[in-house]
């Protein structure tokens, strides 16, 4: 039997989306959870993120008369992601689709505020199944100064400090064009005024989320260290039994009685495993991910016979590089009228408005990269760049990041890509644009594609031509908000082995598992609520309350 400095009943490796969701639900239980954080702030990739939930037939859509069920998503699920391995099987993605509703039943006891983000359509609305109304949860801003303030201090922070309500992201986008906008923003400016007469600090989306979930694992009186990572799992007879830490820089080694839970996120901050494992060409330079996803804890699984899948897989999402050596990502820019990619061949090649994930995997599929994202005057002048609105900073022409023409053969020759098809390619989706209807990729055909388009413009909210100088032509990557495979998992977020066994005493979940949503990504929120998913499902399983 090992010697060990300390023991308690269940240990989470990582902080991120999943982590204090099972550690409550083993406190809840009158046990002793433990969470260890390898970096020294809390909330993984989750509080980075834009923090919402994908649930469907969850208890908010029936309070406002949205027709779903568990059947439809199970409909959906199978079209949309199909079974393509174990991680997608037939007993995992029900145990998705039926504990995702109760999940947030159980944690608005905890005093989860959700939001129904109305209007934010699955991403695949137009496969049976779909729901154009949305399935997807936000949360309300949350007053960090709540917290007590070391720990306010150890919150990780995400990528925006603006109290973003929902979906008004979306409508402040087109708050040049339309009433409803100005409204939002009318909304966010007396929000913000509010928050500093009341001496507030909001933050929102994913650290909105973290920020809560920290605050009820502090009620509960939840051990949680940061500078604490795992660096070895324990395995006796065949179960893992314990870990091994650092405590004043020595081994530390620490018994859970009942199982430990890996939720250390994947490895988009590992050059080695992308390179590896993934697509190519990639680079960290292009990750939007926590610091802390560099894929160690997928690593030592492995050394102890975990079996990997869809390790070639991210949550991809196109990414830009700015001079300031930010990372700028453009969900809410490529959907706009007067906006199209293409490629190094000067041509479309994707539906631009699809979603971030099908657009990262159609930049590798056509085998450039980078791309280029071609943009009129209108566009410049009525939407912002990255959320950055206002006029575009010069430094974005003097170091090259955005180049500017008034001719299109002139741009052509920036770009290096060739004029003559560049110049086609416009005028084709020109016509297209002054139709209403992309004949060659069908953007703005289904309820998500339009979803942060401008629905002031027309006849199609999506589609504007590029036709009025200047013209502008910003390089594009595949970045990406996290990898999507690794460990793979059964239905109770048990670890299975090469050979089809269950590693007794390990579970994952997140984006250090294998993704139950294969290599698609059906809607908003299709990582952060697996990643919760699982991880309540794994401690309730750990107590022998197996969820069925």
């Amino acid at each position: 039997m090992s010697q060990w400095d300390e023991s308690v009943d269940f240990i989470v490796a990582g902080s991120g989306g999943g982590s204090i969701v099972a550690a409550l639900t083993i406190a809840d239980s009158g046990k002793k959870p433990l969470i260890l954080e390898k970096t020294d702030k809390i909330g993984g990739s989750t509080a980075m993120s834009g923090g919402v939930f994908w649930i469907p037939n969850h208890p908010l859509q029936a309070r406002d008369g949205i027709n779903d069920s568990a059947e439809k998503g199970r409909t959906y699920l199978d079209a949309a992601v199909g079974d393509i391995g174990p991680a997608t099987s037939r007993n995992r993605k029900d145990m998705f689709l039926n504990q995702g509703p109760k999940l947030v039943d159980y944690l608005e006891t905890k005093g989860m505020p959700f939001i129904r983000c109305d209007g934010w359509s699955d991403y695949h609305d137009d496969l049976p199944g779909g729901l154009p109304e949305s399935r997807s949860l936000a949360v309300e801003p949350f007053n960090v100064k709540e917290l007590p303030v070391e720990w306010a201090a150890k919150l990780r922070r995400g990528l925006s400090s603006l109290p973003i309500r929902g979906i008004e992201g979306r409508r402040l986008m087109v708050m040049k064009t339309t009433f409803d906008g100005k409204l939002a923003a009318l909304s966010l400016g007396m929000r913000i005024i509010k928050a500093k007469l009341l001496g507030r600090e909001y933050v929102a989306a994913g650290t909105a989320i973290q920020g809560r979930m920290l605050q009820m694992a502090l009620r509960q009186n939840i051990d949680i260290r940061v500078n604490s990572g795992v660096s070895e799992l324990i395995e006796e007879n065949g179960k893992v039994t314990g870990v091994v830490t650092q405590k004043d820089g020595k081994p530390w080694r620490i018994e859970a009685r009942d199982g430990v839970l890996i939720n250390a996120g994947g490895f988009s901050h590992n050059e080695a495993m992308r390179k590896q494992y993934g697509p190519q060409p990639s680079s960290v330079a292009w990750t939007n991910a926590n610091p802390g996803d560099t894929g160690e804890m997928i690593e030592i699984a492995k050394s102890h016979g975990a079996a990997l899948d869809f390790m070639d897989g991210a949550v991809w999402i196109l990414t830009s590089t700015p001079p300031t050596g930010e990372r700028y990502i453009h969900v809410l820019d490529l959907p706009k009228p007067h906006c199209i990619l293409v490629n190094q061949k000067g041509q479309r090649y994707t539906n631009e408005a699809q979603s971030y994930m099908a657009n990262g995997q159609a930049v590798y599929a056509g085998g450039d990269v980078p791309v280029w994202a071609i943009v009129e005057s209108r566009h410049r002048d009525r939407y912002p760049w990255a959320f950055l609105a206002g006029k575009t900073p010069q430094s974005f022409f003097d170091s090259g990041y955005m180049k500017k023409a008034d001719t299109i053969e002139e741009l052509a020759a920036q770009i290096n890509v060739p004029a003559d098809n560049l110049k086609a390619t416009i005028e084709r989706f020109n016509g297209f644009a002054r139709k209403g209807k992309d004949e060659d990729f069908g953007r703005g055909s289904k309820a998500y594609d339009l979803v942060f388009a401008d629905p002031s413009h027309g006849p199609n909210p999506g589609l504007g031509a590029i036709e009025k100088p200047p013209y502008y032509a910003v390089a594009i990557y595949p970045g990406d908000v996290g990898t999507f495979g690794g460990i793979l998992t059964d239905e109770f977020a048990r670890v299975i082995k090469e050979d089809g066994s269950i590693l007794q005493g390990l579970y994952a979940t997140g984006n250090s598992t294998a993704s139950v949503m294969g290599k698609t990504y059906p809607g908003a929120g299709a990582s952060i609520s697996p990643a919760f998913i699982f991880g309540w499902v794994a401690a309730r399983h750990a107590l022998g309350q197996a969820p069925n």
